[in-house]
Order: C-alpha cells, then structure tokens, then sequence
C-alpha cells in the first residue's frame, strides 16, 4: 500500500531529509586520501546524532553501521571498515538515512577522493545528471514507469548499464515503502504519481556490465565484472506542481 503524506508529515519529513542532506554534506567534506572507511562512518554517525536524529541504516535487518560506503565497483551496501582505507582516485557511493519524529530520509551521492580518472568523472555526471534531470519533470498524473524509462535511457544512451536487481522506493515511517522505483522500465506504467507521495529515486549505474554479485557478508553488492558503479538518490515529495527534494541540504 502506497501512503500518502499529509502535510503534518511532510513538515517532519522536511526535517529528517535536512539532515540527511547534511550527513552527506559532511561526508563529502572530510573524505581524503588514506582514511579509513570506518572513518568516515563515524563522522557521518556523530553529525546525524549530534542533530537529534538517529541514523537509518545501523542495525536495520542487522546493517552495522551507520552509512553504507561502497569504493568503486562496489554498487551498494558497503561495510565500512577499519581496514578499508581509501586511495586517490577512488569514487566512493555514501548512502545516509535519518531518523527523527517518526520519519526518515534517504539520500545518497558518489564522491571522488582526489581527482578521479575521467571515465569515473563521466560516470557519475551520467548517474547524477539522470537523477536531477529527472526529477525536474515530475507531475501528478505521471507513472512510477516514466520515471524508470526515464534514467534507463539517459544512462544507456551513453553506453552505461542499469542495476535491475535493486530499486528505489517509497520513504515514510518505514525507511523502505510502496511503491518500488526501479530505474529500468516502460514509460505509461505503473502507479500513478499524487501528490503526497514520497519516493526514493536512486540510479545505480555501471560502468560496464549490468550484472552485480553478493559477497558471503550477505551485504556488499560488487560488480561481477570488476568495473565501476555509481550512485546517487534524493528522496522526493511530489506535490501539486512538481516534485520537492526533501533531502537537499540547505
């Protein structure tokens, strides 16, 4: 079942995207050359509970920590870790949530460490770009599948795949909702966009093959062919007149 926020909800929902926003903002500024991955965690988790918030993602379905940090072709879901730590030239995808008054946000962005290789620097404009643009054309009325059309042919006309085994989704009371946002699909499909509605669009884009793997932690989410992957997400309202990013730092 797809809830629609009130706009009581959206208020709260406003508060706990700032944050997000923010953790990520954060995030950006203090990743360097030879941090741990576990670092940066820790920066993250002590922004989103230095502002009331609690963070999405530690303990969810037994997540340990606080942010999910995948280093280059890991997708999704990555660890962080002591041990892990990060190289020039590297892209690293951070996925935040906060929690506050009963409601979460979902944001994620993929920043380079240093001066990133130019075909990384292509991939994450193409990721990005997919995201921002379309979320520039959102209306009521339109379908959760124009939505999916829209990223799958934006990144595939520039010779990059999309990760099909994982999606977006609706944000609420539950970090997870009605209904699913894949970012491949048919336009004209699917449930209609209302107002109220909150959705997480996320475009996981690879640099080459779309096909992904599991490692035995049951968590991260690599490239089976080794190559880079981008991600990027905001967690959007849709209103009368378009669409509000809720997770947008100010």
């Amino acid at each position: 079942m797809i809830n629609i926020k009130t706009s009581h909800e959206l208020i709260k929902m406003r508060k706990a995207g700032l944050i997000t926003g923010g953790a990520l903002v954060t995030a950006g500024k203090n990743i360097e050359e030879g941090m741990s991955t576990y670092e940066l965690d820790r920066i993250i988790h002590d922004y989103i509970v230095s502002h009331g918030a609690k963070p999405s993602f530690l303990h969810y379905n037994g997540f340990p920590a606080s942010a999910c940090i995948s280093v280059n072709e890991t997708v999704i879901h990555g660890i962080p870790s002591k041990q892990e730590k990060l190289k020039k030239g590297d892209i690293v995808s951070v996925d935040v949530g906060a929690f506050i008054d009963g409601y979460h946000g979902d944001s994620a962005k993929t920043f380079a460490v240093g001066e990133a290789p130019e075909k990384a620097k292509a991939l994450m404009e193409s990721t990005e770009g997919s995201l921002l643009e379309v979320i520039k054309t959102l209306q009521p009325g339109m379908r959760i599948g124009d939505i999916s059309a829209f990223v799958q042919q934006y990144n595939e006309s520039r010779g990059y795949s999309v990760v099909r085994q994982y999606v977006g989704h609706g944000v609420g009371r539950n970090l997870h909702e009605d209904p699913e946002v894949p970012n491949f699909g048919r336009a004209g499909h699917g449930p209609r966009l209302v107002a109220g509605m909150v959705i997480a669009i996320e475009p996981m884009i690879n640099e080459g093959a779309a096909e992904v793997r599991v490692l035995p932690d049951g968590w991260t989410v690599k490239t089976v062919d080794g190559k880079l992957s981008a991600h990027f997400e905001h967690t959007v309202a849709i209103t009368p007149s378009g669409a509000e990013i809720l997770t947008m730092p100010e």
